[in-house]
């Protein structure tokens, strides 16, 4: 799926999440037994492949669309679910548009998602279950436990690669600090990095299904996720080579469009984010630009941590900084060049302790 028909997905679910009126008055259709077409969007393309039926144009309620669904013809409702346009018509999408469902409604249902840009609605009364149409995609909504069963299967994977995470971070920062720093151990906390972000993403996706029953588990989600999309990218600015046609955002995107047989291959990742010159040579040296480390100094603005970088070059030469070298970067007064030397000198200390406490 991509990006584009993943978010068009993914605004639709969030209308039909537990909790939405929406979502509440197509569980009344499916719970009285009946089936339902809901067109969720009322454009002139929406229109012209309407017949029959008649004009509504009320507000919606989940009570409303249930009386109207008992109707055989298809509902029509606004953009955002707030009215409802038409009841009882008859859409005649396209016949020449493929379809792989089997069932009337069905069928129309998939034809009216990939001619027109909008979302269609089928409940079935013999499958008892509701369906989701988009573009090209279809989604099955699950009943709120198996969601939330997923959900939580999900969230103790992601917390045993958010452990794995913190590890390999906290030995790529004590080998930052001693400038032994190779292009296997960048990969592999960029592979790690990008793994608990995908997991996370695989969450969300369910959270925005789950809508309001899914609040412990979305805290749980953000806890875990602390600080982690924010270091993959200083991590990347630390390490890859930008040139006039490959910025910091292109890197991002690269990274996120990698297979995960591509994610697991050192080669193909380094190559992809422009890590080093010579990417056969995984044991090659590497030295940090320092964007990663001066983050976790207190009160050090991303700007200022930006002046620092460009003054300095490399995370070496910010830690063999004097407190009156810093204060020659702009922004840096004598009072917060002494905390920040004296949070590097911390900082130092303490990756240094935990990588010989974890030897």
């Amino acid at each position: 799926m991509g990006h584009t028909s993943e978010r068009a997905l993914l605004r639709v679910l969030a209308q039909i999440a537990p909790g939405t009126p929406l979502r509440e008055g197509l569980d009344r259709v499916l719970q009285s037994g009946r089936g339902g077409l809901i067109v969720v969007g009322d454009s002139p393309e929406v229109l012209n492949i309407c017949s029959g039926g008649f004009l509504l144009d009320s507000a919606f309620t989940p009570q409303r669309l249930a009386e109207v669904a008992k109707m055989d013809g298809a509902i029509i409702l606004a953009p955002d679910a707030s009215r409802i346009a038409r009841a009882n018509v008859h859409l005649v999408p396209n016949p020449n548009v493929p379809t792989s469902e089997t069932g009337t409604r069905h069928r129309t249902a998939e034809r009216v998602a990939r001619s027109l840009d909008v979302a269609v609605v089928a409940v079935s009364q013999s499958r008892k279950e509701i369906q989701v149409y988009i573009s090209e995609d279809r989604h099955s909504l699950e009943p709120v436990s198996r969601l939330l069963e997923r959900s939580n299967q999900a969230i103790q994977t992601l917390e045993r690669y958010r452990s794995r995470l913190g590890s390999v971070s906290a030995n790529l920062s004590a080998l930052e600090v001693e400038n032994l720093v190779t292009l296997r151990d960048v990969v592999e906390v960029l592979q790690r990095t990008e793994m608990v972000a995908r997991i996370a993403n695989e969450i969300e996706l369910n959270l925005v299904e789950l809508g309001s029953d899914g609040r412990l588990v979305r805290l749980q989600l953000e806890e875990l996720m602390g600080g982690v999309i924010d270091d993959r990218r200083l991590l990347i600015r630390d390490y890859f080579t930008e040139d006039a046609g490959f910025h910091i955002e292109q890197a991002m995107d690269a990274l996120a469009e990698l297979s995960d047989d591509a994610l697991f291959n050192e080669e193909v990742l380094a190559k992809t984010l422009h890590l080093s010159a010579s990417v056969t040579d995984l044991d090659g040296s590497l030295e940090s630009r320092g964007y990663r480390l001066l983050s976790k100094v207190p009160r050090l603005t991303p700007m200022m941590v930006d002046d620092i970088v460009e003054r300095f070059e490399n995370l070496d030469a910010v830690l063999g900084a004097t407190a009156a070298e810093l204060q020659e970067v702009e922004g840096i007064d004598p009072f917060r060049a002494r905390s920040v030397k004296e949070s590097l000198t911390q900082l130092v200390e303490t990756s240094i302790l935990d990588r010989l406490q974890r030897s």
